[in-house]
């Protein structure tokens, strides 16, 4: 059986891609701060607590696994810290990853490397990066270290994902649901649009680069989004099916918004969900409040 080793997995992008891998029927190993319960995953996982930056040997974790995925984030609020942690915490596992003779690895990256942009500018992976702010300028370096260890037999893939949307994992809220609440009780809501993707639409990317030929992924650098997505596209089906009809905010400026382009990605056998996947994982998300009300 194929093996998988996932640092996040537990968090709300690395859960998908868990799901992911063991749909495809590997053994996967989850590395993480906090341990899931028994029922979070579809399927039993391998829990290593670990936390980034921390002097933890993951040799005997790597031994055997053909891919590895880092997704992790550790969100100290200290300047210093989150650098040392998601940066060199970062490189040090994919170090012990290639040590291990692991051949696949994958750096879940952001849009936000890429920077601001020309108001609805589309981003290409050859665009230069200019991140403006702590995160994706971390991401940026993180990249830069990681295509550093790129070699004959270890192919480290870089994925950028858009902002990432889907249903929580088991007990857990959804990114959403701050604003569901919002306009349930008739709050102010500022019109917002952004580049969006879902979860399940990201984990495939993951596992396409993984299958691909390393010739084809090795050292590349690969764009996954979707849809531009508006609080009104979010807060509409809500809306819809309630009897007392809440005003909508106003729409944002839809042609000011940055995306990426995703036609490198394409050239694999991965698409994405679209307005149907959108309209579906909303009409589940909605059904709490609209049974409330």
């Amino acid at each position: 059986m194929a093996r998988a080793v996932i640092s996040g997995g537990t968090g709300f992008v690395g859960r998908f891609i868990v799901e992911e891998f063991l749909s495809q029927g590997y053994d996967v190993t989850v590395i993480g701060q906090n341990e899931p319960t028994a029922d979070f995953f579809s399927s039993p996982v391998r829990f290593i607590a670990a936390g980034l930056g921390q002097n933890f040997n993951y040799q005997a974790i790597m031994d055997e696994a053909q891919a590895y995925v880092f997704a992790a984030l550790d969100r100290d609020k200290d300047r210093k810290n989150y650098v040392f942690k998601n940066l060199g915490g970062a490189a040090a596992l994919f170090r012990q990853a290639k040590k291990a003779g692991v051949s696949r690895a994958v750096f879940i990256s952001s849009q936000s490397v890429y920077g601001p942009g020309e108001p609805g500018m589309e981003f290409y992976e050859s665009d230069d990066p200019n991140p403006t702010t702590l995160d994706g300028k971390v991401k940026f370096e993180t990249e830069k270290s990681l295509m550093a260890m790129t070699d004959e037999g270890f192919a480290v893939s870089t994925l950028r994902l858009a902002r990432v949307y889907g249903p929580p994992g088991l007990r857990k809220g959804h990114k959403w649901d701050p604003l569901f609440r919002a306009y349930m009780s008739g709050k102010l809501i500022k019109p917002f649009a952004a580049s969006q993707i879902h979860g399940e639409d990201a984990a495939r990317a993951v596992t396409e680069l993984v299958r691909a030929p390393s010739e084809r992924v090795s050292g590349g650098i690969f764009n996954a989004a979707d849809l531009i997505i508006d609080r009104t596209d979010i807060l509409a089906p809500l809306q819809s099916a309630l009897a007392r009809k809440i005003p909508l905010p106003a729409q944002a400026a839809r042609e000011g918004i940055t995306s990426m382009n995703c036609d490198k990605m394409k050239r694999f056998e991965w698409r994405t969900g679209g307005k149907v996947k959108l309209s579906m994982t909303l009409e589940r998300m909605i059904k709490p409040y609209v049974q409330a009300a």
